[in-house]
């Protein structure tokens, strides 16, 4: 569906701060808090799926694009959010994930990996050659990221017009510095982009695209992807700043284009209002959700331990811990610090590398368990007050099920209602 998406980018083009919120998650509990808030919202829902989770091997989640769109479809429809109102989106698509490889190969698995999106119905495609190849010549030059970004273009255009007899895709171009997910070491500012810079890849990438004779596709390239000044390591933010991204947010004016924003998780309401002021239509959220619903289970598991004699509890949060220290490929090498810091970005960090165990059968079971407990013994409000409080005012004015998955999708969407917020135009806030 990319209706629901040209209506937007279309009326931020025209004058109104607009944008919308890219969820960037595979967590089936995040993607469902995603579809009851746009319910809520009667507005359409924008998803990815990046190329680390999934791709035509399966990924680190172990779904194809296909598996991956089935899944999201299951989940609205148990919300009661209309298929029409999706539009689900491949996020980094090129040859990151085979970079280790000579470039001839990485790129034959990157048309592959392209090519499984487009099949399987995905609408905005965001091309991302920018990493390089084994045996690249570094730096990579503009042209040698915006011809591969052209070669799989071509790719996407062939595959849409064989599957559905026509191209209707929006593409993104462009990348962010860092790399997506966190920074990986602790940083203390970003320059954003350079206005310059940001030109320079528009040029490189119309030229790539003409020269493939791709001029159909480059009038819906809708959005390039620029470092607005913003992210996020283990401990702290980067908050944006709208007088240093002054220049880079001008530079887009008058062109048919917006900015696609990443890491964009823990900015505040007012920040990401800003964002969309200065031109950064699209709103990518992930790692921040993640560490929400991460929130909400620990502060259930909290209440649990109030409730439930010790042998009968979950123990979520040791049990979590555990499983992390025992398999710590997913976070070793991005936490620092001795072991009681370790110990503690493993379970608080705002790169959230928790994220990757959710899915951990260990994991899934004390979940189980301690949605189970709480359902067998509800919270007292009291206690309920102590660890999750907004939720507890909602549950007090009959608008939220004490139900403890319905208190942590709540939590979850109180994350996605700041982006709603910031994402929806007021009458008296019109464009500088």
């Amino acid at each position: 569906m990319t209706d629901a998406l040209d209506d937007i980018l279309g009326r931020h083009r025209g004058g109104e701060a607009v944008g919308i919120t890219s969820v960037c998650s595979a967590s089936p509990l995040v993607l469902r808090a995603a579809c009851e808030q746009a319910v809520a919202d009667e507005a359409a829902v924008l998803i990815e799926a990046t190329s680390n989770q999934v791709d035509q091997f399966g990924g680190y989640t172990g779904m194809t694009p296909a598996g991956f769109r089935d899944l999201v479809g299951d989940i609205a429809d148990r919300a009661g959010l209309p298929r029409s109102r999706i539009v689900l989106g491949g996020d980094h698509l090129g040859p990151n994930v085979w970079r280790s490889r000579p470039a001839a190969e990485a790129m034959d698995r990157a048309d592959d990996l392209v090519r499984a999106y487009v099949e399987a119905g995905y609408t905005k495609i965001h091309l991302d050659c920018s990493m390089a190849c084994a045996d690249d010549t570094l730096p990579l030059t503009d042209e040698v990221v915006a011809g591969r970004a052209a070669r799989l273009a071509r790719v996407a255009e062939d595959a849409a017009e064989r599957a559905f007899g026509r191209s209707e895709l929006r593409y993104v171009v462009g990348t962010e510095v860092p790399v997506p997910g966190g920074a990986h070491e602790e940083i203390a500012a970003l320059t954003p982009t350079s206005p310059t810079a940001a030109a320079a890849t528009i040029e490189a990438h119309a030229k790539a695209f003409a020269a493939a004779g791709l001029h159909a596709a480059w009038d819906r390239v809708v959005a390039l992807v620029v470092q607005p000044g913003v992210e996020f390591d283990a401990v702290q933010v980067v908050d944006y700043d709208r007088t240093r991204a002054r220049d880079l947010s001008r530079m887009i004016e008058g062109r048919p284009l917006v900015f696609e924003a990443h890491s964009t998780d823990y900015q505040t309401t007012a920040n990401l209002a800003a964002l969309v002021e200065g031109h950064w239509a699209v709103l990518k959220v992930g790692p921040g959700l993640t560490f929400a619903l991460r929130e909400a289970l620990f502060a259930l598991a909290a209440v649990e331990a109030e409730l439930v004699p010790v042998g009968e509890a979950s123990r979520l949060p040791d049990v979590v811990d555990d499983v992390m220290v025992r398999q710590p490929g997913w976070w070793h090498g991005y936490y620092e610090g001795d072991e009681s810091a370790q110990r503690l970005a493993r379970r608080y960090s705002y790169s959230d590398r928790l994220r990757y165990y959710w899915p951990d059968p260990r994991v899934s079971a004390a979940v189980e368990r301690l949605v189970s407990n709480l359902r067998a013994t509800p919270p007292p409000l009291p206690l309920l007050s102590a660890h999750l409080p907004e939720q507890y005012a909602r549950v007090r004015a009959g608008a939220l099920s004490p139900d403890p998955v319905a208190l942590a999708l709540d939590h979850v969407r109180d994350v996605l209602r700041a982006y709603a917020t910031a994402c929806t135009a007021e009458t008296s806030r019109r464009l500088s």
